[in-house]
């Protein structure tokens, strides 16, 4: 079922952004860690800045691209999570934790929507 419209999609995506952003500091990460959640925090912000849909500013990524993007991204750092940050406990949880509560958000989201540009 899918009732997430693309307007509160974007809303949680600024939410994320501020979430990934603020999580080195919060969870303390440091190293690659915490240079790959800041980078991932502005890639996400890019993405959301840029998407035709009502919180995109720019407007010239298709809201069908953003959806691909958002999926690839949520297996990716699943995946991540027991390469790249398998020695390193927080990282694995974080980004086990992130990756799936990005690919729920993912299912659960009518991209196509009402309208795109509505604001209701």
């Amino acid at each position: 079922m899918k009732f997430i419209s693309p307007k509160i999609h974007g809303i949680i995506d600024i939410l994320v952004c501020v979430f990934l952003l603020a999580s080195p500091v919060i969870f303390g990460f440091t190293g690659k860690l915490a240079l790959f959640t800041y980078a991932l925090g502005a890639a996400h912000l890019l993405l959301t800045v840029f998407t035709d849909f009502a919180m995109g500013a720019v407007k010239l990524i298709p809201v069908s691209i953003h959806e691909l993007v958002e999926f690839v991204v949520a297996v990716a750092v699943i995946m991540l999570a027991y390469t790249l940050f398998n020695n390193n406990a927080d990282g694995k949880l974080f980004y086990v934790i992130f990756g799936n509560c990005l690919l729920l958000t993912w299912l659960v989201t009518d991209y196509r929507g009402d309208s795109v540009h509505s604001l209701s």
